[in-house]
């Protein structure tokens, strides 16, 4: 997708407030980015794709759902069959 989302004006000005620093690799090689990449990915095609919203509230709405979905309902493999919230109390609990 070209990382559209990381040029626009409103989320860099965003990371400059909270003095975060983005990092862009040239195209084709996003592999420091593959996490957000990833991510990103996810929400176009869980909420987007294949999607229509008669307005920006209803797609502001759509993407607060989705991450509630992503966080907290999602089950990985790879986190041993828990959502990252379940994975990460887990995970807390056996370190404490």
């Amino acid at each position: 997708d070209q990382g559209f989302q990381y040029q626009n004006s409103r989320y860099q000005a965003c990371l400059k407030e909270y003095r975060v620093f983005q990092s862009m690799s040239r195209k084709a090689t996003c592999l420091d980015n593959a996490c957000a990449e990833s991510f990103f990915h996810q929400l176009k095609v869980g909420t987007v794709h294949n999607h229509h919203y008669d307005d920006f509230q209803a797609l502001k709405q759509a993407v607060k759902d989705y991450i509630q979905y992503y966080n907290y309902h999602r089950i990985k493999t790879k986190l041993a069959g828990m959502s990252p919230v379940e994975y990460r109390i887990h995970n807390d609990q056996l370190c404490a």
